[in-house]
């Protein structure tokens, strides 16, 4: 027993050591960026399709972007493949998650494609989802016009080492990129919840995430380049050739299991979306369906957030001033949403200046991070108590679910608010404390009725009977879920559609104090 202990002792003092060694030495641990600085390629007049469309709408709306919205996932696949047919000089893109899947290989070859007609185009990942899909990323990088790199990465690629330093490195590599961007030409970006994988653009039998783009054209697509490039020459963006080695042989084997992959059943309602897709194609055939204002802004956080004291410039600043000037009506979409006391106090005291607060979320059920709803848990009740209005997405995915990691079925993943039906936000950012604090984030920014409206629709979709469940209190105080969509209505007293197991799981997590991190 004694001999026990002092191997428990042991290593507590060694990964106590590993950790303090990260602490102090953490910018050092990691190379500096030693990538060749480059910026975003200045625009052309009439140089790609994008360029000609553009400006010819921008003649008949001077000094206004148009935006359309992306809410179908075959439509928001179709948006990108579209635009980068069609770009002529620059592809830049960072993203938080890119699979290593069929539509993550279907957008490959795209990218390769136009790589190949001389478009240079640049990929920021974050390597926290990054570091399993090496090979992937070091075949496309293979190619002259193609340049990756990583965000925060890690110097050990894979096995022990790996493991070793995420745990000395713990608090640092806590910081990840959650943006989500697609520029083409500097003309044209599509900028929202998306990340690149199968199950958010509908393409998985298991998982159907609901989500949110917006296209975005004309002159306010140059702040979104600005800000991409802010990241690509920041301190913490490494190539992955300076990580990792890739070979030719690489390149033409990924671009052969791509181009037979092109050729399943899977894909082909994505390559027909492609031709048939008026969404997809709407800034070149149909322009009615941009809104043109000259009141939107992307806006994101500093590139090197978690280095810097100063919040002024972080997102969340600006976000929460946003929502304290609500006067009326505030209607928030977040698939994880873990308000804190001080979000909490926020929104009820809205409520108690007259303001209507309706928030959806993700069910437990629904939830594919069980322990981001453990966290939303302890704040129901008071919310509730304050008058707001809660919604919880319902699974549609049987009452098995994905046990503590997760759930099957619809899941919530729109990250979104509109405020008193004129301003509003489509992005990335989640209400909860990883998005305020740890993740950089990112999107669009507007005060402008008409997308405020087409907002509003998305959020009253969202929170209808038929795909979420009502949430309010019982005589006792207790949470209880209305099923307005059964037949006579239900009212449930136990976390819809989840197993005894998620709902034990769920409250045992919600015992440890890990909210800063959810």
């Amino acid at each position: 027993m004694c001999r026990l202990l002092r191997w428990v002792i042991l290593l507590l003092a060694l990964v106590a050591l590993l950790v303090l060694s990260g602490l102090l030495l953490a910018d050092y641990l990691t190379p500096k960026a030693v990538g060749t600085p480059s910026t975003s390629l200045p625009l052309q007049p009439a140089q790609s399709a994008i360029d000609r469309e553009v400006e010819r709408l921008q003649a008949l709306h001077p000094q206004q972007s148009g935006v359309a919205f992306l809410s179908d996932g075959l439509d928001a696949y179709a948006a990108r493949a579209v635009i980068t047919r069609h770009a002529a000089r620059s592809l830049d893109l960072q993203y938080y998650i890119w699979h290593d899947d069929l539509i993550g290989h279907l957008m490959v070859q795209e990218l390769h494609q136009a790589a190949e007609r001389g478009v240079r185009v640049r990929i920021l990942l974050d390597d926290m989802n990054a570091h399993d899909k090496d090979a992937l990323m070091m075949a496309l990088d293979e190619h002259p016009n193609i340049e990756i790199r990583l965000y925060n990465p890690f110097r050990n690629r894979d096995g022990l080492w790996r493991l070793v330093e995420m745990v000395q490195r713990f608090f640092s590599v806590n910081h990840r990129m959650h943006n989500k961007a697609w520029i083409a030409d500097g003309r044209v970006a599509i900028v929202g919840g998306r990340n690149i994988g199968e199950e958010y653009f509908s393409a998985r039998p298991d998982v159907n995430f609901r989500d949110l783009d917006l296209l975005v054209a004309g002159p306010v697509v140059g702040q979104a380049s600005t800000i991409f490039d802010d990241y690509w020459n920041s301190e913490t963006a490494l190539p992955i050739a300076a990580l990792a080695f890739h070979t030719p042989a690489q390149l033409k084997l990924l671009l052969r299991e791509s181009a037979n992959e092109a050729r399943l059943e899977a894909a082909q309602p994505y390559l027909r979306r492609v031709q048939q897709s008026p969404t997809a194609r709407a800034f070149f055939l149909e322009p009615a369906r941009l809104h043109w204002s000259d009141r939107v802004e992307i806006v994101s956080d500093p590139a090197m957030k978690h280095r810097r004291d100063d919040r002024e410039r972080w997102l969340v600043t600006r976000l929460v001033r946003e929502l304290e000037a609500t006067r009326h009506k505030a209607l928030l979409i977040s698939p994880y949403f873990v308000p804190g006391d001080e979000g909490t106090d926020g929104f009820t005291a809205l409520v108690a200046r007259g303001a209507t607060v309706g928030i959806v979320t993700n069910s437990l059920a629904a939830n594919d991070v069980a322990a981001v709803h453990s966290g939303y848990m302890h704040y129901r009740v008071p919310l509730l108590r304050g008058g707001v209005h809660l919604y919880e997405l319902k699974a549609h995915g049987g009452t098995d679910g994905g046990g503590l990691f997760g759930s099957s079925g619809a899941s919530l993943h729109t990250k979104a608010f509109v405020l008193d039906d004129a301003r509003g936000f489509v992005g990335s950012f989640n209400l909860d404390p990883r998005s305020a604090y740890l993740n950089t984030e990112m999107g669009v920014l507007f005060n402008d009725a008409v997308l405020a409206a087409q907002l509003r629709d998305e959020f009253l979709r969202l929170a209808a009977p038929e795909q979420s469940y009502w949430v309010d209190l019982d005589a006792r105080g207790d949470v209880r879920w209305l099923d307005r969509a059964a037949q006579p209505p239900q009212l449930l007293d136990k976390e819809p559609d989840a197993s005894w197991w998620q709902r034990a799981s769920a409250r045992m997590i919600s015992w440890l104090p890990l909210e800063s991190q959810l």
